[in-house]
C-alpha cells in the first residue's frame, strides 16, 4: 500500500507542477459545452434534453487528451522497468495510474460540470443525476483508457490510434450516463444509472489486469 500511495503521490505531484494536461482537459471540456448552443440554437427545451449527452461526450473527449502519456514518460526514461521490480507489480502500477488519472482529470471535470450545465438550461432536479453519473462513470473512462494506453505504448504515433480503440468501448458509458440525466429531465425511471454502475464496476475491477498484461507484453519486446 505504501508503494502504491508513493506512486500515486508522485504522479499527482508531477501533474501539479506541469499543470498542462489537467488545465487543457478542463479548457477543452468547457469550450465544447459552451460552443454547443451556437450550433444547435438556443431553444431551452432542446438544450435541456441534450444537456446530459453533450456534457458526457465532452467529458469523454476531454479525458482522452494526454491519455497517451499515462505510461509513456515512464516508459521512455526507464522508470517503468524500475517500477516493475517494485512490490507493486504491474497490476499495482496500473491501479495507481488509473486513480491518478481520475483525480487529475475525471474529478475536476465532474466538479465543474454543474456550472456548465447552467448554459444548457439543465433543470435543477437533474443536477444530482448528472453529478452521480459522472462520479460513477468517469472512473471507467480512466480505467479503459489505461488499458488502451498500455496496449499502444510501444506503437509509433500510438496517440493517434488510442481514440479509435477507446471510443467504441466508451459508447455504453456515454449512453447510460446521458440516459441517467435524461431520465431526470423527463421525470421517468429507466435504470440507466444502475447499468452505468455495473459497467463501471466491471471495468474498474478488470482493467488493472488487462493493463498489466499489456505492459508486460510491451516491456518484454
Amino acid at each position: 500500500m505504501r508503494a502504491a500511495a508513493a506512486l500515486l503521490a508522485r504522479d499527482l505531484r508531477i501533474a501539479t507542477r506541469a499543470g498542462g494536461s489537467a488545465v487543457l482537459a478542463l479548457a477543452f471540456f468547457a469550450a465544447v459545452v459552451t460552443l454547443l448552443p451556437f450550433g444547435i440554437g438556443s431553444d431551452p427545451k432542446l438544450l435541456a434534453r441534450v444537456a446530459g449527452g453533450v456534457i458526457w461526450v465532452a467529458a469523454v473527449l476531454a479525458n482522452l487528451l494526454g491519455l497517451d502519456r499515462l505510461f509513456q514518460a515512464d516508459y521512455e526514461d526507464g522508470n517503468l522497468d524500475l517500477l516493475a521490480l517494485s512490490p507493486l507489480g504491474f497490476e499495482g502500477i496500473a491501479a495507481a495510474k488509473i486513480v491518478a488519472h481520475w483525480l487529475i482529470t475525471g474529478l475536476p471535470l465532474t466538479v465543474i460540470a454543474p456550472l456548465l450545465a447552467l448554459l444548457l438550461n439543465l433543470p435543477p432536479s437533474a443536477y444530482p443525476a448528472l453529478l452521480l453519473s459522472l462520479l460513477i462513470g468517469t472512473p471507467a473512462v480512466s480505467a479503459l483508457g489505461s488499458a488502451a494506453a498500455a496496449l499502444t505504448l510501444s506503437i509509433r504515433r500510438g496517440g493517434l490510434l488510442l481514440p479509435l480503440l477507446l471510443l467504441p468501448l466508451l459508447a455504453p458509458v456515454v449512453i447510460f450516463g446521458a440516459g441517467a440525466v435524461l431520465a431526470q429531465v423527463d421525470r421517468v425511471e429507466n435504470g440507466a444509472i444502475w447499468f452505468l454502475a455495473a459497467i463501471s464496476a466491471v471495468t474498474i475491477l478488470l482493467s488493472p489486469f488487462v493493463t498489466a498484461a499489456a505492459l508486460r507484453l510491451n516491456l518484454s519486446d
